[in-house]
C-alpha cells in the first residue's frame, strides 16, 4: 500500500510537486517521466474549457466549405458575366445563349410577382378594406345618434306616444342596418368575422325592439327608463357615469375579451382587426424585399449583358445593331414605370393607415349630427364623409391609371424577351458554326 505524505500548498492552493515521494509500483496513477519518477497527473494544471480550440476536423471542413463556395461563386460570375477578351466566339455565344434568357426569366419573374402583390394589395385596400371601415364607422355613429334621438323623444312623454319617434331615429336605424349589410358584402371579412357581423345585425334588431317597447310604455316613466337602459346596455356595455347623464351622447368605452358582448364592443373589435390587416398590407414584407433585391440584381445584369452582347456582335461579327436583341430589350423600358407605380401604390397604402385610425377612433355622433344639421358649413376634418373622401382620393391617386391591368403581363413579357434573345443568339451561333465569317476569330 502506498505511503501517504502531507504536502505544503503553493500560492494557488496546489501542492508542490514532490519528486521524493515513494509510490508503490503498479499502484500509482501518475505517468512515467523520462527524467525521473512518476508525478500525479491530477496535480498538473489543465487548460480551461473556454480556451479549447476547435477540433482540426472542424477547421478543415470550414476551410473546404469556404473554398467550395468561393469557387462556385467565381464560376457563376464568370458564366453570367464572361469577358470577351481572348475568348472564342462560339464559347462566348454559348454562354450568352444560356445566361441572358435565364436572367430575363428571373428578373421579370421576380418583378411580376412583386408588382402584382403591390397592385393586389392596393386594390384590396381600395375596394374592400376601406369601404368596410367606412361602413362600420357609419353604423356605430348612426346607432349612437338613434339612441340619443330615442331618449330625447321618449322624454317628452305623451307627445312621443302620439307622434312616435322622430324621422332622424328611423333614418339612422335604417342607415346602420344598411351599413352593416354593405360591410358583409364588401368581401373584406373572414368567415369568423362575417359570423360576428351577423351577430351584430341580430343585436341591432333586438335593440330596436327594446326601443319600441320603451315607446309603448312611454306613459310609465319607471318602465320606460328601464327599457331604455337595457337598450343602451345592448349598445354599450359600460354604464353611463353620473357626470355624463345630461349629455346627449355620453361616452362609450368599448371592452375586450369575454366581456365584449355589446354592439359597440363587437364593432370596435372588427374595426381593430381590419386596421391591423390594413397595416400589414401597407408594410413591406420580407418576401417582397427579397424579390425586389433579386429583381434589381437580375435586371442590372440583364441590361449590362445585353449591351455587352450587342458590342461583341458589332466588334466580332460586324453587326452594327441586332434588331432582335433590341426588341428583346424593350421590356426593360417599362421597368421604371412599373417601379414608380409600385412605390406610389405602397405610399398611398401607408398614408391610408392613419386615416383609417382616425375613421375608427376620432369620429363621433356629435360631429355627424352637426354635419347633418349644418350642411353648408365648412367640412369637419373628423367627419366620416371627409375621411372617406381622403382614403378614396389617396388610394385612387396612388397609382398610374394607364398601367391598370398590366401586372399579369409582366412575367409573360419576360418570357418572350428570354425566348427572343435565346433564339437570335442560337441563330448567330449556328450560322457561325456552319459558315465562318471572313475575318472572324474562331
Amino acid at each position: 500500500m502506498a505511503r501517504k505524505e502531507s504536502h505544503d500548498l503553493a500560492p494557488d492552493d496546489r501542492p508542490y510537486a514532490d519528486t521524493a515521494t515513494t509510490i508503490t509500483p503498479g499502484v500509482g496513477t501518475g505517468e512515467e517521466r523520462a527524467d525521473g519518477p512518476r508525478v500525479n497527473a491530477a496535480a498538473r494544471p489543465q487548460p480551461a474549457e473556454t480556451d479549447a480550440a476547435p477540433p482540426p476536423r472542424v477547421l478543415r471542413a470550414a476551410r473546404a466549405a469556404r473554398l467550395v463556395v468561393a469557387e462556385l461563386a467565381r464560376r457563376v460570375w464568370l458564366y453570367v458575366w464572361p469577358s470577351a477578351a481572348g475568348r472564342r466566339n462560339r464559347a462566348y455565344l454559348r454562354e450568352r445563349l444560356v445566361a441572358l434568357p435565364l436572367l430575363a426569366v428571373v428578373a421579370f419573374g421576380a418583378l411580376g410577382w412583386a408588382y402584382s402583390g403591390v397592385r393586389d394589395d392596393s386594390a384590396y385596400v381600395r375596394d374592400r378594406l376601406a369601404p368596410a371601415l367606412v361602413g362600420l364607422a357609419n353604423a356605430k355613429a348612426s346607432l349612437f345618434i338613434a339612441q340619443g334621438e330615442a331618449e330625447e323623444n321618449l322624454a317628452e312623454g305623451r307627445a312621443a306616444e302620439l307622434s312616435g319617434l322622430s324621422e332622424r331615429y328611423r333614418t339612422r336605424v335604417a342607415r346602420a342596418t344598411q351599413s352593416l349589410n354593405q360591410v358583409t358584402r364588401s368581401g373584406a371579412l373572414t368567415v369568423a368575422e362575417e359570423q360576428e357581423l351577423r351577430v351584430v345585425s341580430a343585436l341591432v334588431v333586438d335593440y330596436t325592439g327594446w326601443i319600441g317597447r320603451a315607446q309603448n310604455h312611454v306613459a310609465d316613466p319607471v318602465l320606460r327608463d328601464a327599457e331604455l337602459t337595457y337598450a343602451r346596455s345592448m349598445l354599450c356595455s359600460t354604464p353611463v357615469a353620473v357626470s355624463d347623464r345630461q349629455d346627449r351622447y355620453p361616452p362609450c368605452n368599448p371592452t375586450v375579451g369575454s366581456a365584449a358582448t355589446s354592439i359597440v364592443d363587437r364593432v370596435v373589435g372588427l374595426e381593430r382587426q381590419l386596421r391591423e390587416r390594413l397595416a400589414d398590407r401597407a408594410a413591406w414584407s420580407g418576401t417582397v424585399i427579397v424579390a425586389t433585391v433579386v429583381c434589381g440584381v437580375a435586371l442590372v445584369l440583364l441590361a449590362a449583358g445585353l449591351w455587352r452582347t450587342v458590342s461583341f456582335l458589332r466588334r466580332r461579327f460586324r453587326i452594327r445593331l441586332s434588331v432582335p436583341l433590341a426588341v428583346a430589350a424593350l421590356p426593360l423600358l417599362a421597368v421604371p414605370l412599373l417601379t414608380t407605380d409600385a412605390l406610389l401604390a405602397r405610399h398611398a397604402q401607408k398614408e391610408a393607415v392613419p386615416v383609417a385610425d382616425a375613421l375608427a377612433q376620432r369620429t363621433s355622433p356629435r360631429t355627424e349630427t352637426i354635419a347633418e344639421e349644418r350642411p353648408f358649413d365648412g367640412p369637419d376634418p373628423r367627419a366620416i364623409e371627409v375621411l372617406e373622401a381622403r382614403i378614396d382620393d389617396g388610394l385612387s391617386d396612388g397609382r398610374l391609371a394607364f398601367l391598370d391591368g398590366v401586372a399579369p403581363f409582366v412575367f409573360p413579357a419576360g418570357l418572350v424577351s428570354a425566348a427572343l434573345a435565346g433564339g437570335v443568339l442560337h441563330s448567330y451561333r449556328r450560322e457561325y458554326l456552319v459558315v465562318a465569317r471572313p475575318g472572324a476569330v474562331s
